[in-house]
């Protein structure tokens, strides 16, 4: 907890420094842009602190639901919410047909886990507990917070440089003391620096809450069968998402049509937030092999 509450800690004070930073030199280094840009910060970070739930969601279209309306699924996030000593989370499920999951919120108390109608149409439910108790896990290890905290500055850190875009190309960016050359740079660079914050705190997380999820049921073949079926069927159906949210989700939604823009040339996994699918499997199939889940 204490090694996640120092991560948060770096990503906040980084993703500010960013912000300001940004300000400042599309304000020509000023003492005004500055402040103007430190206030932006200060927003920012809070609003993602309190909002990324509510952000994730509505990224998401994804609907908050009772146990009426999801009785197995909430139910099974219950019992596997119990098992791992976690308070119960509000359960959502998004429209998308790709499957795929991913959990938001800043505490154990205030966390959100959400699932795709398509992960639950195509999984069996020895393989959709599986994806759960991954998610949960990144509840019970706080990496929650770090994420949504990333996502929601990420975003606002891309909206930003798309202000600096337009205005470097209608002759107005840099401010007094800059040019749209260096406005232009700054709208290109921003949205990559943030990215890679959020790929250095990424990788690593999927692997510990892959290990937890297969604790936690006792094996780790119902997730790996699942994060292979994910990989298959999300080849062939794409999932539009927010860039700055696609490291949130248990597969990224965003990797297939990566692959196809570059025409075949995997380029977007050497920026990847997400390990190597294969690798998540391999490493699962290693813990306990040939125990059966008891969910």
């Amino acid at each position: 907890m204490f090694k996640n509450t120092m991560k948060t800690t770096v990503l906040l004070a980084g993703m500010g420094g960013l912000i300001v930073a940004v300000a400042g030199l599309l304000g020509g280094g000023s003492s005004t842009s500055l402040v103007i840009g430190l206030v932006l910060a200060l927003v920012m970070v809070g609003g993602s602190y309190w909002f990324s739930d509510k952000l994730a969601l509505k990224s998401a279209k994804a609907k908050v639901v009772t146990e009426a309306e999801a009785p197995e699924l909430y139910r099974m996030i219950q019992t596997l919410a119990d098992r791992a000593n976690l308070p119960m989370p509000t359960v959502a499920i998004a429209p998308q047909a790709q499957p795929n999951a991913f959990a938001t919120g800043r505490n154990p108390r205030n966390a959100v886990v959400c699932a795709t109608e398509g992960l639950l149409r195509a999984l069996p439910a020895e393989e959709v507990a599986g994806v759960m108790a991954h998610e949960l896990m990144h509840v019970k290890h706080r990496d929650i917070l770090i994420g949504s905290v990333a996502a929601a500055i990420a975003t606002a850190i891309s909206f930003v440089a798309q202000i600096a875009m337009w205005g470097a190309m209608f002759g107005r960016g840099g401010g007094r003391g800059g040019s749209p050359i260096g406005a232009l740079a700054v709208a290109l660079l921003a949205p990559i620096a943030a990215g890679l914050m959020q790929m250095a705190i990424s990788r690593s997380r999927e692997f510990e809450a892959d290990r937890g999820a297969a604790e936690l049921i006792g094996t780790g073949e119902p997730l790996a069968r699942a994060l292979q079926r994910i990989e298959t069927i999300a080849a062939r159906t794409p999932m539009a998402v927010a860039p700055a949210q696609a490291q949130a989700y248990i597969h990224n939604p965003l990797a297939e049509a990566s692959h196809k823009r570059t025409g075949g040339v995997d380029v977007a996994k050497l920026f990847s937030t997400h390990p190597k699918t294969e690798e998540r499997i391999r490493r699962l199939r290693e813990i306990n092999p040939g125990a059966r889940a008891a969910i």
